[in-house]
């Protein structure tokens, strides 16, 4: 049986120097979508991302991420689109419709752009649930989702 140390193995690194990203950050729920966007922002530059290589376009709420991405991508052609928000379920099922059309649109447009957008959207039941997941218990969906662009940035390059 062969190891897997012996296989070639392609992976992706941290490093942002010289990149350009784009967060794309809606503005509903905003105490919670602020702390996504500073640690979003925050992990960028402490990767080697120049804080001039960083703009954030905000957007009014989730529904509308997916539009104002395949627009940066078309217009500005970034390195990576950091998408940030948060849908919190109500009584209705407005959340089921935005939520889904949201990372379903996120998802077309990294596709169709060939670009990575990363998903970090927070799509919680509870209000306590989208403050864990803003940087208290549950650390900072904005800072992971910075990772994920800067790793499939480096990714992408090294496939070619």
């Amino acid at each position: 049986m062969a190891d897997a140390s012996t296989v070639d193995t392609v992976e992706g690194t941290f490093s942002g120097a010289g990149k350009r990203f784009v967060i794309v950050a809606a503005r509903f729920n905003s105490y919670i979508v602020e702390s996504l966007v500073g640690a979003a922002v925050d992990t960028l530059v402490r990767h080697g991302a120049s804080a001039k290589d960083v703009t954030v376009v905000r957007v009014p709420g989730c529904f509308e991420l997916p539009l104002a991405a395949k627009r940066v991508a078309v217009s500005r052609k970034p390195d990576a689109i950091v998408a940030l928000g948060a849908v919190i379920r109500g009584a209705t099922p407005h959340f089921d419709y935005v939520a889904g059309q949201c990372a379903s649109g996120l998802q077309q447009v990294a596709l169709q752009q060939d670009i990575p957008v990363a998903f970090g959207v927070l799509t919680c039941d509870t209000v306590d649930q989208a403050i864990e997941r803003a940087g208290t218990k549950a650390g900072n969906k904005g800072a992971d989702a910075a990772m994920t662009a800067l790793e499939m940035v480096s990714l992408l390059g090294a496939l070619g």
